[in-house]
């Protein structure tokens, strides 16, 4: 007689680090579903015996929210660099029940009721600085969450949360899917003309990929794809003005059309955001957006942005005249009304004749694991640590993601991080973005120690991948700095909801 056991669902865990080779779609409901109902219990236990202390309340909270924290923020990352349609059903499922469950955490009137308590007690005068501002910081986060919202209002306000988080999924999902939906397929050499190499391999790489086999960066067919990597050399290099345009007009109207049309979801997004300020005394959604911010005010940001506009105005103006001028020098019939698919392409002709400067010719010169090593110099200059490849020391998601270790000046380590570095138009979203994946922390282990548990991080860019067996290679200004082009959306379930 044989006996099987079951695996334990990976998304239980509950601590370390994520195994995320095991972690499949089908976890997703079954393990979110299991934790909610044992937090569920957890939470009426610290309701019924919450005491006005660190101990008391701040510490079993804080379990509680590690928790959902844990599971939920592996949810949450996947759907960023693994994202697939059964992935996507699962979180869907599930992501409402997690919204309810985030609410009734945030607005327990008993745990409000112990913060306050405390707050307001001789004990906040033995808190450090650390504790005093967590315990702000929570309390702000319990008001701005409803707690102190009453029948209909608060019942709104927690449909409103509801929508808002199935709104902010659709419309991440709609870019994604719009991306991937657009390619223009070339097969011409007329076509390409003014491509650089780089762009070249990457487009017949690309096109084998969609199953064009016999693709090649000499003889075609090559793909062209809103993705960054493919997009931007094809906006700086091609000589086909018209192509241009459809690459520009395709990229800028991503997810405004069709079944993917993400405009409806922006305007119910505005409404709601209003109705939710509305709800908790503010005036308008800037102001509760502010309160977690360092600017004072609505006002103090707007007299910034036209401090900024008054003192670089006349600059862009004067260049962009220059540009026209240049554009027209060299025959552009477009020079006198230079469009935006004309911009990046003269700017870089510009350069080139200006400063000497081909940035594809310095390519070969950044391969990304030299710019890492030049970084991780820099850094060790700067701060004093030292950052050295863990590859092997923790399960990834990707073959291509990286793991480091960060250690002192006396060799222990203090933090790590994960780097995604390449783009995956197929299920991963654009952009560049960090997040957490463990949060430093004092933690007690079985024996009541205290220790401290090291913070670990993901970092995903879209960075042009290796092709045909060559490294990737970076331009110069993508050894500078990385380039956003989606706005991020945390991960994490606090933010997210916010």
């Amino acid at each position: 007689m044989t006996t099987t056991t079951t695996k334990p669902n990976p998304l239980l865990i509950g601590e370390g680090l994520p195994p995320f080779p095991e972690i499949e779609p089908h976890h997703v409901v079954s393990g979110i579903q299991q934790l909610l109902a044992e937090l569920e219990e957890e939470l009426t236990r610290l309701e019924a015996t919450v005491t006005p202390t660190w101990e008391g309340v701040v510490e079993p909270l804080t379990a509680i929210e590690e928790r959902l924290d844990w599971s939920w923020g592996i949810v949450n990352h996947l759907m960023g660099v693994k994202n697939s349609t059964q992935l996507r059903e699962a979180y869907e499922t599930v992501q409402p029940e997690v919204v309810k469950f985030i609410n009734k955490l945030n607005q327990s009137k008993p745990i409000y009721d112990a913060f306050k308590t405390l707050r307001n007690s001789d004990r906040w005068h033995h808190l450090d600085s650390a504790q005093k501002r967590i315990v702000d910081s929570l309390l702000q986060d319990a008001e701005l969450s409803g707690v102190g919202l009453e029948g209909e209002s608060k019942e709104r306000f927690n449909a409103i949360q509801l929508e808002l988080a199935d709104l902010s999924t659709q419309f991440s999902n709609n870019v994604l899917d719009a991306t991937k939906a657009f390619q223009l397929k070339l097969t011409t050499p007329e076509e390409v003309a003014g491509l650089p190499q780089s762009a070249l391999n990457l487009a017949a790489q690309t096109a084998r990929q969609e199953g064009e086999e016999e693709a090649t960066a000499e003889n075609g067919p090559w793909v062209i794809t809103l993705d960054m990597p493919s997009l931007l050399p094809f906006l700086k290099h091609s000589q086909r003005r018209d192509l241009r345009e459809n690459v520009y007009r395709a990229f800028i109207t991503r997810a405004s059309s069709g079944e993917f049309d993400n405009k409806p979801i922006i305007r119910r997004i505005l409404q709601l955001r209003k109705e939710k300020a509305y709800l908790l005394g503010f005036e308008n959604y800037a102001q509760l957006s502010l309160t977690r911010k360092m600017a004072p005010s609505v006002e103090a940001v707007e007299t910034l942005l036209e401090e900024l506009r008054q003192v670089s105005y006349d600059a862009a103006v004067s260049e962009h005249e220059e540009l026209k001028a240049f554009a027209k020098s060299k025959g552009a019939p477009e020079g006198d009304d230079l469009k935006h698919w004309d911009i990046h392409y003269w700017a870089e002709r510009q350069r080139e004749e200006k400063f000497d400067f081909n940035a594809e010719a310095l390519r070969p010169y950044f391969p990304l694991s030299q710019v890492l090593d030049a970084l991780f110099g820099i850094t060790q200059q700067l701060f004093g640590v030292t950052i050295t490849a863990a590859d092997g020391e923790a399960p990834v998601w990707h073959e291509d993601v990286r793991y480091f270790r960060i250690q002192d000046a006396q060799g222990n380590a203090i933090a790590h991080f994960y780097l995604d570095p390449y783009s995956r138009p197929e299920e991963k979203r654009g952009g560049a973005w960090m997040d957490e994946c463990i949060n430093r922390a004092k933690v007690k282990d079985e024996t009541g120690n205290v220790k401290t548990r090291l913070p670990v991080a993901y970092l995903n860019c879209n960075q042009t991948p290796p092709i045909e067996g060559q490294p990737s290679l970076m331009t110069l200004c993508d050894s500078f700095f990385v380039k956003s082009q989606d706005f991020p959306r945390n991960p994490k379930y606090k933010q997210e909801l916010g």
